[in-house]
């Protein structure tokens, strides 16, 4: 279903004063009515007036039903007993067809999302902590319009299996908007819950290609050759994927995702321990590698500049000696005590 526009002036305050003048005379013309049909005979004129204005005061609040009043970035789906008449957008005050009705079988639905922030005592909903976990509003939502502008989805942290089977957990914000209004309301029974479902299965489906750090031989992108992706190192790279993985299964319901960005990433609380002694390991032996090099070099250096300066002349043994010393001094964990010779080496 493809959208259309309800193409209607804003009139709204002419008709609404109109209405109302409308009901004043009819209350005016009941009155005299009732009073001229006492007081004259054959007054067959006032009972006629009395008959109408009596009919109108009765009827006459269904134009009401036509008054619409929309704010900026905002839209209502019309229907006109069951047929889809339309879609009114665009601030204002307008005046439709009264027996129009409008269509948002999302409006009592709330979601941890921007635009649900402070609407807990209209629609009497709980947001509750879990991404899918949707509270709905015993009574009836009242207020059927469509926003229009960027809203942002905070779905909770997920525990998902990484490319190297280690458990994560993860979180995202995607940023979305309604740019079809027609294909959100008739496409998909609730365009929102619809969102949630398929931001939590995007983010599974990508999430379980990436390892939480660089692995070896492992192919991130799909072009058979090992990469170095990550989800700790690629954040923005797995974001654009999962923001095409979201685009791809929502563009049916109308939406458009403008961002999605992580806004949690951890290894989960089963492994956190064990991953941290990893990764400490993995720090010190790149940190004694770095030790022993510059050790080796510094020792190399001091070598030479002996030789160079015929400071002192050296055999095999003695420069086996002063390696395996400096070596301990530099490489050592605690600081160095040495031991003066005072004496001759033989």
């Amino acid at each position: 279903m493809t959208e259309k526009i309800y193409t209607t002036r804003k009139n709204g305050m002419a008709m609404m004063l109109l209405t109302i003048l409308l009901y004043l005379g009819s209350f005016v013309g009941f009155v005299a009515g009732i009073i001229q049909t006492d007081v004259s005979e054959g007054g067959a004129l006032w009972v006629t007036l009395l008959i109408v204005c009596g009919i109108w005061m009765f009827i006459g609040w269904i134009p009401f039903l036509g008054l619409k009043v929309l704010k900026p970035q905002e839209a209502l789906v019309l229907t006109l007993f069951g047929k889809y008449v339309g879609t009114l957008k665009g601030d204002g005050f307008y005046y439709v067809n009264p027996f129009c009705t409008a269509v948002n079988p999302a409006a009592s639905t709330k979601l941890r999302q921007s635009g649900d922030v402070g609407q807990g005592n209209a629609a009497a909903a709980i947001i509750k902590a879990n991404a899918g976990d949707v509270s709905v509003s015993a009574s009836a939502a009242y207020d059927r319009r469509i926003s229009l502008k960027i809203m942002t989805l905070d779905n909770a942290k997920q525990k998902i299996n990484d490319c190297l089977g280690n458990p994560i957990e993860i979180g995202i914000a995607v940023m979305w908007r309604v740019t079809d209004t027609a294909k959100a309301v008739f496409s998909v029974d609730n365009y929102k819950e619809y969102l949630s479902l398929q931001c939590d299965t995007a983010l599974r489906n990508v999430v379980r290609l990436y390892p939480y750090d660089v692995a070896p031989n492992v192919d991130t992108t799909g072009d058979g050759i090992a990469d170095e992706g990550s989800l700790r190192g690629s954040s923005d790279v797995v974001a654009n994927r999962i923001k095409a993985e979201i685009q791809e299964r929502v563009k049916n319901a109308g939406l458009e995702i403008v961002e999605a960005r992580i806004t949690y990433l951890a290894y989960a609380p089963e492994i956190a321990a064990a991953m941290l002694q990893r990764q400490q390991a993995s720090a010190v032996v790149d940190a004694r590698k770095l030790i022993v090099d510059g050790a080796v070099g510094m020792v190399e250096m001091a070598l030479e500049e002996l030789s160079r300066k015929n400071v002192v002349e050296l055999d095999d043994e003695r420069k086996a000696v002063m390696v395996s010393n400096l070596l301990v001094v530099l490489c050592g964990n605690h600081d160095a005590q040495p031991v003066v010779n005072s004496g001759s080496l033989y």
